[in-house]
């Protein structure tokens, strides 16, 4: 705000001296702010904010890692940092990362470390499989030999999925053709362990659905003695196949098959088990509970023990049973039961503490997202955090000091700060991030709690980077200020994004933002764009740091840009909030979003209620589309990007998950669906989809289609080849779509004050 403010100050000073020198030199100051672009914003890389991908604390000393560009330009290298003093030394060079016969070092995509750091396990070549490149080669440098060396050498090159160098250092498991594979890291042998995947079954790994709604990728985990691998089986039988269709690489067409349970269909069946390094049969674990009915979605074991800890999601995922078993016994104890009458969420921020004799636990069981900390044995439960505020995640645990540190926003849903709770649970919660920085901070703390990479931005302050202690949030270093992105700003003379509360009612107050055009006049009036998502799964309305610039490209055509955020959107303002939406997906969310815009108008006189737009990508494809059914009188153009037409052609897991089963919610689907709608299109719709998006089936923009034309309603449409739900693959694919979209608007919704 304060960068605005000193724009608009240097504005009036040149135009009080062009008054008085030249009247030619306010045109000349008028030609002084450039134009915003599609092909400046989408192929020149306009704003490019700088970053750290990601620091690794060294143990035993104070310092770090980091991954840079080598100083000579010949590739990237890994840098010591003192976190003390800021001295930095090479850790690997960029020559020791070049195989021999190479000329040119290993991409990094992404390395991790043995547990005693004294191996750098490195993933490169990668190769998109779903939507993550998780399929590539995988290479090992020696800290002692300083020697590089490819694992999996005799098998088929970029092949390897998920390697995990074991914890005592002398070997790394692997996921290849969809078995386990274990390989000694000083003779190369490669022994097979399971003989049995492939087709249907997929051992170490996941089906499309699991990676897609509960982020299952790497299915195996190390035992922490090193001697048994732990992991997930899927079993895809029975599961319906959906077939999408590549028109473009051959002269006959090409089926792309995908295994997928849609609502309502059979979906995958998981089994966990464990087997030995050196070999054998694998022993399963007896989990109670149909497979075909149940999920598995998180396992890990316990530290420094012979005990995994699984949880177990039933299909209507509003029981989350965490079992802990034994690899050698296989005795299976129930430890907690987590139920809500809507949804549970899978917890990830699990955590040992006192000697692995408690872990912590994040629950809306007193309608706030909290953690609490719970026995082994699931005989004591405590709770950490207190108050009417939600836990976000929690950041780091400081067993020495007795804290522990978690992300949480109790004063404003649009921001992220850290905090600090006692682990004993007396006291309230203490702010750690400056309250001088509103907006959203996120860190990287090192194991000791006494260091981190703090990293903030706001919607007007391009990410900041320091490196502080902690407790005291003391900057010893500043990193990254990003100046060239903040002058940037500054020179395309952007208009702030502005944030207020609507009140749709007298209990609800919705948080949105509205961007102005950069020549605002109030006394006129202008169309208003509507950015919407509006699903469980996200949220728009944040303060937080994008270098996306499409909104303000359309306000310098003369658009204000707004978003809302409906009641139950991914938010911190509890489980009400959240859970409202429970079984009345794209219901409840449209009215929000319909009550939202008529207050606005009410409240604006510079919005012209004749000239209201909208539009958003998949579940916001589908809010738009239930917008511009439902209410016509107050939507009269709208833009669907990767929509979800008909909720019951949608995963099981995602929709399930908040709309129930369909037997049992029928009329919550139908009436949630926007095709149950179409009857009622009065005003201008663009239809937007590719044909190769695995995740929201281009089926779903057929049928919608379809019953587009069956009730005589015009409309257009673009279909994208071979394109999937994020839309930009192949050449010019990007740009074709934004300028498509620009189009649309402007001759469907002039822009401009009137």
């Amino acid at each position: 705000m304060k960068k605005t403010s000193h724009l608009k100050f240097s504005f009036f000073f040149i135009f009080i001296l062009g008054l008085l020198i030249s009247p030619r030199l306010t045109d000349a100051q008028e030609k002084v702010i450039p134009a915003l672009t599609l092909e400046n914003i989408f192929s020149g890389g306009l704003l490019r904010t700088k970053g750290y991908r990601s620091v690794h604390f060294l143990k035993g000393i104070d310092a770090y890692i980091t991954l840079e560009r080598a100083g000579d330009g010949s590739g990237s290298e890994l840098i010591q940092t003192d976190c003390r003093t800021g001295e930095q030394k090479p850790y690997i060079t960029a020559a020791e990362l070049t195989p021999d016969g190479n000329k040119e070092p290993l991409i990094l995509n992404e390395y991790s470390w043995s547990a005693d750091e004294q191996k750098l396990l490195i993933f490169t070549n990668t190769k998109r499989v779903w939507r993550y490149n998780t399929r590539g080669d995988y290479w090992i440098f020696d800290l002692k030999t300083r020697q590089l060396n490819q694992i999996g050498r005799t098998l088929v090159p970029g092949s390897l999925m998920f390697a995990k160098i074991a914890p005592d250092g002398k070997k790394v498991s692997y996921v290849y053709q969809q078995n386990l594979y274990v390989e000694s890291l000083k003779s190369g042998a490669i022994k097979q362990l399971t003989f049995d995947g492939g087709g249907n079954l997929i051992n170490g790994t996941f089906d499309w659905a699991y990676e897609e709604e509960f982020d299952c990728r790497d299915g195996f985990r190390w035992s922490p003695d090193s001697k048994y691998l732990a992991y997930w089986q899927v079993n895809s039988e029975g599961i319906g196949t959906f077939y999408m269709i590549n028109n473009l690489d051959s002269i006959y067409s090409k089926l792309i098959p995908v295994p997928y349970p849609k609502v309502g269909t059979t979906i995958a069946s998981a089994k966990i088990g464990v087997i030995s390094i050196s070999g054998g049969d694998t022993r399963w674990f007896n989990i109670p509970g149909d497979p075909r009915t149940h999920y598995l979605p998180r396992m890990d074991f316990i530290p420094q023990s012979d005990e995994i800890i699984i949880q177990q999601l039933n299909r209507l995922q509003n029981t989350d049973i965490v079992f802990r078993t034994n690899i050698h016994t296989g005795v299976i104890q129930t430890v907690l039961t987590e139920k809500d009458n809507a949804w549970v969420d899978v917890v990830n921020d699990i955590s040992w503490i006192q000697n692995n004799k408690y872990f912590t636990w994040l629950s809306e069981r007193d309608g706030w997202r909290h953690i609490y900390l719970v026995s082994r044995d699931g005989r004591e439960i405590k709770k950490i955090t207190n108050g009417n505020y939600d836990v976000i995640q929690i950041e780091s645990i400081d067993e020495k000091s007795g804290y522990i540190y978690f992300i949480a926003s109790p004063e404003s849903p649009i921001q992220r700060y850290l905090y600090r709770s006692r682990l004993n649970g007396k006291g309230k919660a203490e702010r750690v991030s400056p309250k001088e920085l509103s907006g959203h901070h996120s860190y990287s703390i090192s194991p000791t709690n006494k260091w981190a990479l703090h990293r903030f931005g706001n919607s007007a302050t391009p990410t900041l980077i320091n490196f502080i202690s902690l407790p005291t949030h003391k900057i010893q270093r500043v990193l990254e200020e990003n100046k060239e992105t903040s002058q940037k700003i500054n020179e395309l003379g952007l208009s702030p994004k502005e944030f207020f509360r609507v009140n749709i009612n007298d209990s609800t107050a919705l948080d949105a933002y509205m961007i102005k055009p950069r020549e605002f006049d109030p006394s006129k009036k202008y169309p208003v764009i509507f950015n919407i998502y509006g699903e469980p799964a996200g949220t728009t309305v944040q303060d937080s740091w994008s270098s996306n610039l499409y909104s303000h490209f359309l306000t310098q055509k003369g658009y204000i840009i707004m978003s809302v955020d409906n009641r139950g959107t991914n938010v911190p303002r509890g489980r009400a909030w959240r859970k409202c939406i429970y079984r009345q997906v794209g219901i409840l969310a449209t009215h929000d979003q319909a009550a939202a815009v008529k207050k606005i108008v009410e409240k604006y006189n510079f919005i012209d209620p004749e000239r209201i737009g909208v539009w958003g990508w998949s579940g916001g494809g589908s809010m738009t589309l239930n917008c511009l059914f439902r209410y016509p009188e107050i939507y009269k153009t709208g833009i669907a990007v990767a929509f979800v037409a008909d909720q019951r052609l949608y995963d099981a897991i995602y929709q399930e998950r908040y709309m129930g089963l369909p037997d049992d919610n029928a009329a919550g689907y139908k009436d949630g669906s926007p095709i149950s709608h179409v009857q009622n299109l009065k005003g201008n719709l663009l239809l937007i989809h590719g044909s190769a998006d695995d995740n929201v089936h281009y089926q779903n923009c057929e049928l919608l289609v379809n019953e587009l034309i069956k009730h005589k309603k015009q409309f257009t449409m673009m279909q994208y080849p071979m394109r999937s739900h994020s839309i930009y693959e192949r050449e010019n694919t990007t740009m074709h779509l934004y300028e498509l979209m620009t189009n649309f608007w402007e001759k469907n919704l002039p822009g401009g004050g009137k």
